[in-house]
């Protein structure tokens, strides 16, 4: 079973949590990753699973999430909630089950609910197996698993991280250590302590009649301690699942109660709208208030370089739909978070931990500073009055220093911000999104500076920012294509070098300041969907300006994919084969709204409503042959790009 870490699906299909615990799940209800007491890291599961044996049918575990045994599922959320539901059927046993998934508000609690039910004619008589196999902080050494007598419950440990798991019922069997074949085998050997990350527990249960349901709850705890893993479920065996259910069920519609109901009418947008926010709100940690990209699900990095981090960028626009939504204090608390974000020099890097701490990054994107300030100011207009004052001075020494960063931060024979990595990470150049963002960045710096009654240093940062404004459109504006040019001076190989130059096109070659060649193209002519962000969102130029609507208009005919519809990144992308994705599709449906056309809008809002998950999450990428989901399950800008529309639509109409 050790070889299952090799195995784990890159897309799931849902996630619990509480902001403290994130886990998520296959429809079949197999949990394949466990962050706890942050959700970016550390993950801590290799897999959890559960079956049934029959007394006296084959003598093997029958397990619910696979198919070797006949079993079929149908999956769930609970409506205004983030607990997932699991039916598992099969044709080959008697016995049915569905299982609640999720996590206890304001608890270190995971809950595994089953309801096992007799479908049959005879009463049957059977086991209950709950296998766990941990691998604490992703490290594959030094666990420790061992039954505690006292608790009834198999213990999972390494360094300051246990867990505890236990069931209502005390069990009749458990073996920690190589458990995975007595499991199957029904031989749980009694083994109550080793050095290593699994163990199982089983239960019996007598006769259960044709028609009845018995129910069998399983408790998943942690603590930084044994004794806090043990305090916790204690806490977790002094109610009954049913209370802790109606509990929890309550803690997310009260969620969904506090924020602005969806602003369009229709059951489909209703229903994603809620799901967007209750998404959200998992990807927010509640100890430090970081926003995450997305639960990581290539925690190898096989196929791309995580996303399990929180960007600025980001989570300027996810803060920017919070505050749409009027969940204004999860954005306060990321703002206060990236306080803890910035450098010394008053910027911020690519991407980070959830403590504050720079996460393996690409160097430095330009836009990431840019959002974050453009974000402040989004924010401060969507608080509440009595509460504009006090945040303006909290940030107002980070706007100062990131501000500074900016203005300073040009290219002087251009007017653009120097050279950084694109929104993308997959290029340096002086990127025309990332002067907007820029621009955006200086002009929200200006007007706090403003409120702080620094009238000197505002008039600085709006002349900056008007210098910058001026460079975009006089620098990069690309007529033949109609559009902007993506960016100027494009970091490029030396045989890209090579091969321009001999077809006449603009370049130019330095040196570094150790004598390597820096060679660039003088103009970057790929159509990309991120040029949209010159009018939506950061106002360059106004939505209704010439440039903005061939803009717009071109990557439209350039990046919708034929057949499957939606909006590439840009023309030659190649990332998981150069999908449509959720939010660029989105992005160009922001554009046709706040340019007043509706009816564009509305068609590019049903295409991210059609290519939601079966469980009525939005992924990154919906693949461009089938238009079935391809890459990352949830997407946090995905749903916020759809809050964001949904709200800009209502306006607009």
């Amino acid at each position: 079973m050790n070889t299952y870490l090799d195995k784990k699906p890159y897309l799931i299909d849902a996630v619990i949590g509480n902001s403290r615990f994130l886990a998520s799940l296959t429809k079949t209800g197999r949990m394949v990753r466990l962050w706890w007491p942050h959700v970016d890291i550390a993950q801590h599961v290799e897999t959890i699973r559960s079956g049934i044996r029959l007394d006296g049918v084959g003598g093997k575990t029958s397990w619910f999430d696979g198919e070797e045994d006949g079993w079929k599922h149908a999956a769930r959320y609970v409506p205004q909630t983030n607990i997932f539901a699991v039916a598992a059927n099969s044709d080959r046993c008697p016995i049915s089950v569905e299982t609640h998934y999720y996590v206890v508000p304001g608890q270190d609690i995971v809950v595994f609910d089953y309801r096992f039910t007799n479908r049959g004619t005879e009463p049957v008589r059977f086991s209950f197996v709950f296998y766990s196999s941990l691998m604490i902080g992703e490290n594959p050494f030094y666990h420790t698993s061992r039954f505690d007598d006292e608790n009834d419950a198999m213990v999972h440990f390494r360094h300051q991280v246990f867990f505890m798991a236990s069931g209502a019922n005390v069990c009749t069997k458990y073996q920690a250590c190589d458990a995975w074949d007595n499991a199957q085998n029904g031989a749980l050997n009694g083994n109550n302590i080793q050095m290593a990350p699994d163990g199982a527990m089983e239960w019996e249960f007598a006769e259960l009649a044709p028609g009845q349901t018995v129910t069998m709850p399983v408790y998943l705890t942690a603590g930084s301690s044994l004794a806090a893993a043990a305090a916790a479920l204690q806490h977790a065996k002094s109610r009954t699942a049913d209370q802790w259910a109606e509990q929890t069920a309550a803690y997310w519609k009260r969620f969904l109660q506090s924020a602005k109901p969806c602003p369009l009418p229709g059951v489909e947008i209703n229903d994603l709208y809620e799901r967007s926010l209750l998404a959200m709100k998992l990807m927010a940690d509640e100890q430090s208030g970081s926003i995450i990209a997305a639960p990581e699900f290539d925690e190898h990095f096989s196929r791309c370089g995580g996303y399990a981090f929180c960007w600025g960028r980001d989570a300027a626009f996810i803060t920017t739909a919070l505050d749409k939504a009027g969940l204004t204090d999860l954005s306060t608390r990321f703002y206060d978070w990236a306080l803890t974000a910035q450098d010394p020099d008053g910027s911020w890097q690519q991407r980070h931990y959830h403590d504050g701490s720079l996460a393996p990054s690409w160097g430095l994107q330009i836009d990431e500073g840019g959002s974050i300030l453009w974000g402040m100011f989004e924010h401060y207009r969507a608080l509440p009055e009595r509460e504009r004052d006090s945040f303006a001075r909290k940030v107002w020494s980070a706007i100062k220093a990131g501000a500074q960063f900016l203005a300073e931060f040009i290219d002087e024979e251009t007017g653009l911000p120097k050279p950084s990595n694109d929104l993308w990470e997959e290029r340096e150049a002086e990127h025309t999104y990332s002067a907007a963002a820029v621009y955006a960045g200086l002009r929200a710096a200006s007007r706090f500076a403003e409120l702080m009654e620094e009238e000197e240093l505002g008039a600085q940062w709006r002349a900056s920012a008007g210098r910058i404004s001026e460079s975009i459109v006089r620098s990069c504006w690309n007529d033949d294509k109609g559009i902007f040019y993506r960016g100027v001076k494009r970091k490029i190989s030396r045989e890209q070098y090579e091969e321009a130059l001999s077809r006449n096109v603009p370049v130019s070659l330095a040196e570094d300041g150790k004598g390597y060649p820096i060679c660039r193209l003088q103009y970057d002519d790929v159509v990309d969907v991120s040029l949209l962000g010159v009018s939506m969102p950061f106002a360059v130029i106004s939505p209704d300006h010439p440039y903005a609507v061939r803009t717009a208009d071109t990557i439209e005919q350039s990046l919708t994919v034929s057949g499957v519809g939606g909006i590439r990144r840009y023309e030659d992308d190649v990332y998981i084969g150069g999908n449509p994705w959720i939010l660029t599709t989105l992005w160009l449906a922001q554009y046709r709204a706040v340019n007043g056309q509706t009816a564009e809008a509305r068609a590019l809002l049903q295409w991210a409503i059609d290519h939601r998950t079966e469980m009525g999450l939005l992924p990154e990428q919906v693949d461009r042959e089938t238009g079935e989901t391809a890459w990352v399950v949830p997407l946090t800008w995905s749903h916020a790009m759809f809050i964001l529309t949904v709200h800009l639509l209502a306006e607009q109409e």
